[in-house]
């Protein structure tokens, strides 16, 4: 049997399902490039390199707000990532890709095209709608007549989706997400503490005491750079502080989600109520977000276990499982829309 990969593009993370072993790896969907084009790092360790990397190293995400902004580097990091990481043979195998539903035909294309567009010739390049996708991983049977609510909250993005019948029924995607929440907890602490952090730091912070309600109760040191003084400093900061930085931002992605559900046919709608909202995406373990989003739409939300793996187990059936294979699609030859 031939071997097969079901690839999640993210923004933040890139995660291939190897078929041969059934397993999921996952780096950082991060590229550092020396010169022009000589690449240096890729993934966790181009990942280290950022916010730290001196001028003569370019540290960049080559997919921004889910779709692909840096084509040549996202197709030399997948191809070395397949090779050195997983000692994979592309030539001859099954490729599927998630891609978002809510975008241009041109740039699902994109996605197609870094294994089409290459001289290693793969024997099947599909790609599959990453809502279904992450139902599939989350273990839910889409094929039946039952409306299902997924919200994928990435890292950029936020996918907002209702499926019935193995198809897509309404979707929206948003350039909301985990990245927009770190950087209003660097503009918060900047505003009321006088204190300059990175990126990293702010998602550190988020992942580490941030929550999506106000009760939480643990604290953390950061070392950030004072305005005024302009010096380094150590400050201890408490989950409310990161509580306050994040409400608003996890306010407009659950009114997105309510706005959708406005839009639901009845029997559709009744479907979601009784099943609940399923909650995936790397940003979904924030902690509570989960209680946060159900104050809101008054709807059950149950989180995805490892949510940011989810489209990548999803993309494993369709590329492993006979039954599953109908929900990928050639680029010439659209099933679902």
């Amino acid at each position: 049997m031939q071997n097969g990969f079901g690839i999640d593009m993210g923004t933040g993370n890139l995660k291939i399902f190897d078929r041969s072993k059934g397993t999921v790896i996952s780096e950082k969907n991060t590229i550092a490039i020396v010169g022009k084009n000589r690449m240096y790092a890729y993934g966790d360790e181009a990942y280290s390199m950022y916010e730290k990397a001196p001028e003569t190293i370019n540290v960049s995400f080559p997919i921004v707000n889910g779709v692909i902004a840096d084509f040549d580097n996202m197709q030399t990091m997948l191809l070395s990532m397949l090779d050195e990481k997983l000692s994979a043979h592309v030539k001859g195998s099954d490729i599927v890709i998630a891609v978002p539903t809510d975008i241009t035909e041109v740039e699902k294309k994109a996605f197609y095209d870094i294994f089409a567009k290459t001289k290693i010739k793969a024997r099947s390049i599909l790609l599959c709608e990453k809502p279904l996708a992450d139902a599939l991983g989350i273990g839910l049977d889409i094929s039946k007549p039952t409306g299902i609510m997924t919200v994928d909250m990435g890292a950029d993005t936020t996918e907002i989706s209702v499926i019935s019948l193995g198809g897509i029924v309404l979707s929206n995607l948003i350039t909301f997400g985990g990245n927009k929440l770190d950087d209003s907890i660097v503009t918060y602490l900047k505003r009321k503490f006088n204190l300059v952090i990175g990126m990293k730091t702010a998602k550190e912070l988020k992942e580490n005491i941030g929550s999506a309600l106000p009760d939480r109760k643990e604290e953390m040191k950061v070392v950030g750079r004072d305005v005024v003084s302009g010096l380094p400093i150590e400050m201890t900061l408490k989950s409310d502080i990161v509580y306050e930085a994040i409400k608003d931002d996890l306010t407009s992605i659950s009114n997105s989600i309510r706005m959708i559900l406005e839009k639901v046919p009845p029997e559709l709608a009744k479907d979601i109520v009784r099943s609940g909202i399923y909650l995936t995406g790397g940003s979904s373990s924030i902690d509570r977000v989960s209680e946060f989003v159900r104050s809101i739409t008054n709807i059950a939300v149950n989180v995805a276990e490892d949510g940011s793996l989810t489209a990548a187990k999803g993309l494993g059936k369709v590329v492993s499982e006979e039954d599953c294979r109908r929900y990928g699609y050639g680029i010439s030859s659209r099933i679902f829309r």
